[in-house]
């Protein structure tokens, strides 16, 4: 009984398709790794995912040691759809550089990124396939379905301020942005779920579009429930521009304090020593959902109820008319006894 009521409490949080199109009753983050899932918070709500993190970081070419601190912030709104959402994606980060002459310091915004997310496929849409209430491994079963993945789009725009050292995801010792400026971001999201547990998401984007340093990428994060409170993941990214290229892989877990409310911890290091990057952080994500109204099932739309015809008014008063007419017949059979003890 427990592996069954586990799977339910667990389905729900892994399977937001199942029950709402986008909403699900437990909170559902990209944190704590980088991708951005294909389903969206639902429509009218809000949820923040902040994060706290520190770095080192060491380039053997440019002989030079970093240490700092950073925060990214992003805020998640649901408007008009359930397929739709609105997000702003801000990152601050601050270090101090040490060189064999110098030491200097470096803080400003890292990324700055707003945009819409609309959810294009999703492959559990009014899907009928029932849940075996009675057994926890048929529903572990494979199912073809599963290789079919929810699929959105995100378009934004990169926000680029004047004399940024990190402008462009640069890496550089002594690069500064010399304008400020604005320039598309575009990405492909996907999404699958292999049984109760295990999900894949994968990113793949093209940033800077337009600029003298426009970069793409990819992230893919494979992503397992334990239980109904914790669940882990692994990350690898890659990403390629003028300025910077590099491979990072990522792991770390989520904790569940309740239906609105998860913390989380992460490690990052990249494959390159020029230079090479370790990051250590904790986070959390919160949302607010007192405004939503569940408008999609996994049946599809919800059934209004039939207006009343002359049908059915004629189908509620046959009961009543068979009951007169059987009285009727029962009183004419009294009065035939009844006459015929005087005859």
């Amino acid at each position: 009984m427990l592996k069954i009521k586990n799977f339910f409490i667990l389905g729900s949080f892994l399977f937001p398709q199942f029950f709402f199109a986008q909403y699900t009753d437990l909170i559902n983050s990209n944190r704590p790794g980088e991708t951005m899932s294909a389903y969206s918070v639902g429509k009218s709500v809000i949820q923040a995912e902040v994060g706290f993190y520190g770095i080192n970081e060491k380039h053997d070419t440019q002989n030079y040691d970093a240490s700092g601190f950073g925060s990214d912030f992003t805020l998640r709104w649901g408007l008009f759809l359930e397929q739709l959402e609105f997000i702003a994606d801000i990152q601050y980060q601050n270090e101090k550089f040490t060189t064999p002459a110098t030491s200097f310091k470096k803080s400003d915004f890292r990324q700055t990124v707003l945009g819409a997310k609309y959810l294009i496929y999703d492959p559990y849409k009014n899907y009928k396939g029932d849940v075996n209430i009675y057994s926890y491994d048929a529903n572990k079963k494979f199912s073809w379905r599963q290789l079919i993945p929810a699929v959105s789009i995100f378009a934004g725009a990169n926000f680029v301020f004047k004399d940024n050292p990190y402008a462009y995801g640069s890496n550089t010792l002594n690069f500064y942005s010399t304008k400020s400026g604005v320039s598309p971001k575009i990405m492909l999201i996907t999404q699958n779920h292999f049984g109760p547990k295990w999900v894949l998401v994968s990113n793949i984007f093209a940033d800077y579009i337009g600029t003298d340093n426009s970069g793409y990428g990819y992230i893919l994060t494979l992503t397992r429930g334990f239980n109904s409170k914790w669940s882990g993941f692994v990350e690898n990214q890659g990403y390629k521009s003028d300025l910077y290229s590099d491979a990072i892989f990522r792991g770390g877990a989520a904790y569940l304090l309740s239906r609105n409310v998860q913390i989380d911890a992460s490690i990052s290091k990249n494959l390159k020593n020029t230079p090479s990057l370790l990051y250590g952080g904790i986070g959390f994500s919160i949302r607010y959902d007192d405004k939503h109204k569940e408008e999609l099932t996994r049946m599809g739309k919800v059934k209004k109820p039939k207006k009343k015809n002359k049908k059915d008014k004629v189908t509620k008063e046959e009961p009543e008319d068979q009951e007169k007419i059987k009285q009727e017949e029962d009183y004419q059979e009294k009065e035939r006894k009844r006459k015929a003890k005087y005859e």
